[in-house]
């Protein structure tokens, strides 16, 4: 069968159309519309529940490596937001049977739920190695009756993702406070956090206060924490200016933990600067080196955007961490503060539990400060 053909839309047909003219056409699954966004892949094995409601994978069209997606459903546990944040999913074979005990949907019912367009049967080993090689592009689908010049000129025509605001979609609008408060309680500036994170904190007796992306650092201290958490989040960290202006205030009043933007969004607070990669780091493999103690972890990422490992030099904070596949920062702290930032994701939630004890670290830096 060929995946790229360019005949009329067969029945229950879907298309993807990319900015530099490809039409891939398969068959629909998910909900009857048309989404455009930024076309990118993820190499887990598992995790499509938790990575089609990362916050991160807003205004994105996310493609699976793995060829079959949706063979143990849908549950509710596994959801890291309350919705489907991707604009679209594309796959290679999608299971309309899925076997486990705990799935309360499939994921063709999910896809409904969320009026999010699937598209399956598409050679997405091909998509792959194009993307990889000429980087994440634009594109468009659509699950519906829609000519193949009409996609392309959506796809086309849609902004890049490095012009977007898109953490403002994704953020919580008023304060959200868990735990109640806790001897140690931790705020979380909202960039488009995960629950799976927010759960961590939980899980070690912290409180949390989780407040929007563009809160006020007095506002943030009059909730009395006893340290500041910087969140992952979706799009280009240089539309961030009100919240890097807030963490320039707090990084000398409190511990401060960044993980994935957060990373991104305190160094451009301490004069570092940020980048768009080519085709990004997402998937449940990514190998981290710590420089100090020479162990490699492997981790969970999901970013297209890295920390210029150049422009660290000339500030305050140190590299500690990098990844082994091409050698961008994965992590640093500062010199004399107590603050540490990771690109990675230690909650996992899909990935492996390799670094989740940096939560506790975490946790032991803000009660010996």
């Amino acid at each position: 069968m060929n995946y790229f053909t360019y005949g009329d839309l067969m029945k229950n047909g879907a298309k993807l159309a990319l900015e530099d003219g490809t039409i891939v056409k398969g068959e629909s699954f998910g909900y009857e519309t048309t989404k455009v966004g930024e076309v990118v892949f993820t190499t887990g094995m598992v995790g499509y529940t938790e990575s089609l409601t990362d916050p991160s994978f807003n205004g994105q069209i996310l493609m699976s490596t793995y060829p079959l997606e949706g063979n143990y459903g849908v549950s509710e546990e596994h959801y890291q937001s309350d919705r489907i944040q991707a604009e679209g999913y594309v796959v290679r074979e999608v299971c309309k049977k899925p076997s486990r005990y705990t799935a309360q949907k499939t994921l063709n019912d999910f896809l409904e739920e969320f009026e999010i367009p699937g598209i399956s049967g598409v050679d997405t080993r091909d998509l792959t190695l194009k993307i990889r090689n000429h980087g994440s592009m634009k594109g468009a689908i659509s699950t519906e009756d829609i000519e193949d010049e009409e996609l392309l000129e959506l796809a086309r025509n849609q902004k890049s993702i490095v012009d977007l605001d898109l953490v403002p979609e994704v953020s919580t609008k008023e304060t959200q406070i868990y735990g109640q408060y806790n001897k140690t309680n931790v705020a979380i500036i909202d960039c488009g956090v995960k629950n799976s994170i927010i759960n961590n904190f939980l899980d070690l007796g912290v409180g949390v206060v989780r407040v929007p992306y563009d809160m006020d650092y007095r506002d943030i201290l009059d909730y009395d924490v006893d340290g500041l958490m910087v969140s992952c989040g979706p799009g280009n960290p240089e539309r961030m200016g009100t919240t890097v202006e807030n963490i320039k205030k707090l990084s000398n009043r409190l511990p401060v933990f960044g993980i994935c933007m957060g990373q991104q969004l305190i160094a451009k607070s301490f004069g570092a600067k940020t980048f768009k990669m080519k085709f990004g780091h997402r998937g449940a493999n990514q190998p981290v080196k710590d420089l100090k103690t020479g162990k490699v972890f492997v981790t969970s990422q999901n970013h297209g955007f890295s920390v210029d490992a150049e422009s660290l030099k000339d500030s305050d904070l140190e590299l500690t961490q990098i990844n082994l596949n091409d050698g961008t920062p994965e992590g640093f702290a500062h010199k004399e503060l107590p603050l540490k930032c990771i690109q990675y994701h230690p909650e996992a939630s899909p990935g492996p539990n390799d670094t989740r004890s940096l939560f506790e670290e975490f946790k032991e830096t803000i009660e010996k400060y």
